[in-house]
C-alpha cells in the first residue's frame, strides 16, 4: 500500500517536470534578443494571431539593406566596410562618399569594386590593360585559380595529322633512328659491292641511294619545321600560363602586404589605448594612496593634540 502514493509521487514529479513549473527562464533585455537574433540565426517569422512575447515587436527582419544599392540580403551575405582594406574601402566612398563608417554592402558589389580596383590598379601599372590581365581581374574577384595545364590545352587541338608529324619528327630526332638508317645505308653500299657492276641494283656511284636520301630529307625537313611550330604554340601557351599564375601571385601578395600593414596599424592603436588605460589606472592608485597617507597622518596629529 505503500506503494501507490510514492508512485502518484513520481508521476506528479515526472508531470511537473514536463510542465516546465520547476525552470524558470531568465529575463532578456531587448539589445539581448536583437543580437542573439541577429548574430546566429534568422529570426523566425511570427503569425499576427500568435504574439512572441518579450521584446517581439522590437525584432528586426531576416534581411538588411545594402548601403549602396538598397537590396535587401542576409546577414551573412554582407560586410562591413570599416573591415576592408583602406585602400578598397577608399575605392567604394569614391563613389559613395555618403556612406558612414559601419556601412554594409553585399558580397557580389564587394566583388565588382574588387574587380574595378584591380583594373585601375593595373592600368596605373602598365599603361594598358589586356586580356590577360581582365582573366586575372576576374579570377581574384570571384576568388578561384587561374592556372591551367597547357599540355592538356594543347592536345585537344591536335589534329591526327600534327600527331603523325609530331611523331615523324620524334624518331627523326632519335638515336633508332640514326643507327637504323647508318644499317640500311652500309647493308644497301655492301650488297651493291659485292654483287659488282653485273648483279648491283644501284652500282658505285650510288645514284638510286642520293635520290633516296635526297627525298627523304625534302620530306623530313617541312614535318621537322611543323613540329616546331607547334612547340613554339605550346610554348607560348604555356608563357601566358605563368605570365597570369605570376600576376594574380604578385596581387595577391601585395593585399596580403595591405592588410597585414592596417592589421599591424589597427593593433598598435589599441596597444597603446590598452596602455594609456593602465597608465590612468595607475595614476588613479597612486591618488588614492596618496589621500589615504593624507587622512592617516591627519588622524596622527589629531590624536597627538588630544594627548
Amino acid at each position: 500500500m505503500s506503494t501507490v502514493p510514492k508512485a502518484s509521487d513520481q508521476q506528479a514529479a515526472d508531470n511537473e517536470h514536463d510542465s516546465g513549473s520547476e525552470y524558470f527562464e531568465a529575463p532578456i533585455s531587448p539589445e539581448d534578443l536583437h543580437e542573439v537574433s541577429d548574430e546566429h540565426f534568422d529570426t523566425p517569422e511570427v503569425p499576427d494571431s500568435e504574439p512572441s512575447g518579450l521584446g517581439a515587436s522590437r525584432i528586426k527582419p531576416k534581411k538588411k539593406p545594402s548601403a549602396i544599392s538598397g537590396r535587401k540580403f542576409h546577414k551573412r551575405d554582407l560586410v562591413r566596410i570599416d573591415t576592408l582594406r583602406p585602400s578598397l574601402a577608399d575605392r567604394i566612398r569614391s563613389d559613395h562618399p555618403d556612406l558612414p563608417r559601419g556601412a554594409r554592402i553585399s558580397r557580389e558589389e564587394l566583388g565588382r569594386y574588387r574587380m574595378r580596383y584591380m583594373e585601375e590598379l593595373l592600368q596605373q601599372e602598365h599603361g594598358e590593360f589586356s586580356e590577360l590581365d581582365r582573366q586575372v581581374v576576374e579570377s581574384i574577384a570571384r576568388q578561384d585559380t587561374i592556372s591551367e595545364n597547357s599540355e592538356e590545352e594543347f592536345e585537344e587541338h591536335r589534329t591526327f595529322p600534327d600527331r603523325v608529324s609530331d611523331n615523324m619528327a620524334a624518331f627523326g630526332g632519335s638515336w633508332w633512328f640514326l643507327i637504323s638508317f647508318a644499317t640500311v645505308l652500309l647493308v644497301w653500299i655492301g650488297i651493291n659491292l659485292f654483287e659488282g657492276m653485273g648483279g648491283a641494283f644501284d652500282p658505285y656511284p650510288f645514284i638510286l641511294l642520293n635520290l633516296l636520301l635526297s627525298c627523304i630529307a625534302a620530306i623530313q625537313a617541312p614535318v621537322i619545321m611543323m613540329s616546331q611550330k607547334r612547340q613554339e604554340v605550346k610554348d607560348r601557351l604555356r608563357s601566358f600560363n605563368e605570365y597570369r599564375v605570376n600576376l594574380k601571385a604578385e596581387l595577391e601578395v601585395r593585399h596580403l602586404h595591405e592588410k597585414l600593414d592596417y592589421l599591424i596599424s589597427r593593433q598598435w592603436t589599441r596597444l597603446a589605448e590598452m596602455q594609456q588605460m593602465q597608465l590612468d589606472a595607475m595614476n588613479e592608485l597612486a591618488g588614492t594612496k596618496k589621500v589615504k597617507r593624507a587622512v592617516r597622518g591627519r588622524r596622527t596629529v589629531k590624536s597627538e593634540a588630544g594627548e
